[in-house]
């Protein structure tokens, strides 16, 4: 190999290392973003419940007040680990 392309090659070798580093730095961001995963989990758990057909013929208010407590306990459970992490 002549010296022009190896230095290709090691400048394409940077490239793809920069674009998998970004991507590793964006996915561990996704995962330290404890907040919107909290309320991502939550906005879940409150669609399961409200689509639960026996719940929606049954207690629609217990429905509704399950996917409050839901959004309630997560809430309270990222203040708790947030608090302990400091």
């Amino acid at each position: 190999m002549t010296a022009p392309e190896i230095k290709q090659e090691i400048e394409q070798e940077i490239e793809q290392t920069r674009e998998r580093l970004g991507q590793t730095v964006e996915e561990l961001a996704a995962r330290a973003d404890v907040k919107a995963r909290a309320k991502a989990k939550a906005g879940e758990v409150a669609r399961q419940v409200s689509r639960s057909p026996f719940v929606q013929r049954r207690w629609p208010l217990a429905a509704a007040a399950g996917v409050a407590a839901a959004g309630v306990l997560v809430a309270g459970s990222v203040m708790v680990w947030r608090r302990r992490r400091t």
